[in-house]
């Protein structure tokens, strides 16, 4: 089935994402081989030159690596793992202070209410 995608971001950046997040949550391992281009192109339900274009991407970024006539495959670069993770908490963080903000919440209800919801309540006001 084909996924979802938001006409704010091209799609190839949006896919590059998800497989980011999926080798940041361990879902791809260093070294792991990707999907080929038909193949991913069939699974996002894209056209294969996107995927195309987010295998350049990510090779571009070292996120990936080719190796002609084998296939794309993750990085074993540990140091990049580290990178992309803090990135990905980094943007996350980002996304939910600045969605808060728009709702007004200050910095103080922010923390609190975090904290509040870490500890196990939920967030309960």
């Amino acid at each position: 089935m084909a996924d979802e995608y938001k006409a704010a971001k091209p799609i190839y950046a949006q896919i590059a994402d998800k497989i980011i997040h999926s080798i940041v949550r361990g879902e791809l391992s260093p070294g792991e081989k990707l999907p080929s281009v038909r193949e991913m192109a069939v699974r996002s339900g894209v056209n294969p030159n996107t995927i195309q274009r987010t295998y350049s991407e990510l090779e571009r970024m070292e996120v990936v690596e080719t190796k002609r006539g084998q296939g794309t495959f993750v990085t074993e670069k540990e140091e990049l793992f580290l990178e992309m993770k803090n990135k990905v908490q980094r943007e996350i963080m980002n996304n939910f202070v600045d969605s808060m903000r728009e709702l007004g919440i200050s910095r103080e209800k922010m923390l609190a209410d975090l904290t509040s919801y870490l500890k196990g309540e939920g967030g309960k006001e």
